[in-house]
């Protein structure tokens, strides 16, 4: 007798109605089947989905937006004052702490279940890394969540001592943010130092790349290099390169060959970038992203990530994979037919090979990590954006929603 039998879902969008078994927390068997269980649930062929992938969120700076005032410019330097002025004058464990739960709980709800997190090491205490190590601990049974030590005040004026200390406490990954740093040499030693730490402590990179509208900051290349030269591959990512969207074509087709050839992964914010970058071009604006579409068409792994919820750096969020997919398909001009399919794998499978995570997805013997969605299709999933109804981990159910519900009264309305 299994422990849960899920009846009537079309997994990953199939043409075919399947059944799951779930035995011991894992998929035991899926097809037509017939056998008892302790709990049978009935899915009236909704999709089953493995979960969503958030492969670069701010949990530190998240729930943060207004304090001590809000950024009127909307521009990352200003972003990067104030929050450097609510670490020094309010930050602590606890708020960390509660913040972090919060959004975790939110995402969650959309259907997340593996999360890379992004922690400022710049504060001399750590206090938002030692808070956000505890939460990792404590949402474990439900929720793998990884965190990246990254150095938003420069990495290489310090010799990387706070990414040495974050290293010691027990980090997933490390990063640098070589545009940031006051000059291209100083950012090139970054980089080098970040490889060389990442190496020693054989560590994830996942790097802070290029995420400024200037065509003239090419880090991504030394990036490739340093991941081929390494051998790290694909144990190392860059975020952001928007830079790329100014590149003569040339040389952003030489980029994309040396990226692919390194086999490291790029990931994509389009909520943020698209508020905050193109804010000092001329008309016409930049649009504010990288190009995603050339990247994954080249046969790089391309994943999309939400990035900041209500911070100093974006005053909006929900928390929702979904609204960063449907965002990125207007950004990028991928609304073509199999473009519907290429995000929603940035969101899932992709992004799950980002994070390096095992036994990703619905086959027999992967653990039970799964999705109910009325959805037929990801063009539906996408263009509705509907939430989760149900969310399983580890063969255990953890959220449920029930779907909005609207009467429409024609007569009355005179429709």
């Amino acid at each position: 007798m299994y422990d849960v039998l899920i009846k009537n879902v079309k997994v990953s969008f199939s043409e075919k109605k399947s059944d799951i078994a779930i035995q011991d927390g894992k998929i035991v068997k899926m097809g037509r089947l017939l056998a008892p269980a302790h709990r049978i649930i009935d899915g009236r062929e909704k999709a089953a989905l493995p979960p969503y992938v958030e492969s670069h969120i701010h949990l530190d700076t998240a729930l943060t937006c207004g304090v001590p005032r809000p950024n009127e410019s909307g521009e990352l330097f200003e972003g990067i004052e104030l929050w450097n002025a609510y670490r020094t004058h309010f930050l602590t464990e606890e708020d960390v702490t509660r913040r972090a739960h919060t959004v975790i709980e939110e995402m969650v709800k959309q259907g997340i279940l593996f999360v890379r997190g992004m922690v400022d090491v710049s504060d001399p205490q750590l206090t938002a890394l030692h808070a956000l190590l505890d939460v990792k601990k404590e949402v474990s049974p439900f929720l793998q969540l990884q965190l990246v030590a990254f150095p938003q005040n420069g990495l290489a004026k310090n010799g990387g001592a706070q990414l040495r200390r974050a290293l010691e406490l027990g980090v997933d990954a490390i990063s640098a943010v070589p545009h940031l740093e006051p000059s291209r040499e100083k950012g090139i030693e970054s980089l080098e130092l970040c490889f060389g730490l990442a190496a020693e402590h054989e560590k994830d990179i996942h790097i802070f790349c290029d995420e400024i509208d200037d065509g003239a900051s090419r880090f991504a290349e030394s990036v490739a290099y340093l991941a081929a030269e390494s051998g790290l591959g694909s144990r190392v990512t860059v975020s952001h390169l928007n830079a790329m969207a100014y590149y003569p074509e040339a040389y952003a087709r030489k980029l994309t060959g040396l990226i692919k050839a390194a086999g490291m992964n790029v990931v994509t914010c389009p909520l943020i970038s698209t508020a905050m970058q193109g804010r000092l071009d001329s008309w016409p604006k930049g649009r504010g992203i990288t190009r995603v579409k050339e990247l994954d068409e080249a046969g790089v792994n391309v994943a999309v990530a939400h990035d900041d919820f209500l911070s100093p750096f974006y005053p909006l969020g929900t928390g929702s994979l979904l609204s960063a997919g449907h965002m990125l398909l207007h950004q990028a001009h991928m609304t073509g037919t199999r473009d519907f399919e290429a995000v929603y794998r940035m969101m899932t499978e992709n992004a799950a090979r980002v994070l390096g995570v095992k036994q990703y997805g619905l086959q027999e013997g992967h653990p039970a990590d799964l999705l109910l969605v009325s959805a037929d299709s990801a063009h539906d999933l996408l263009r509705r954006q509907p939430m989760a109804e149900l969310v399983m981990s580890n063969g255990r159910i953890i959220c449920e929603t029930i779907p909005a519900k609207t009467t429409l009264w024609t007569e009355q309305a005179h429709i």
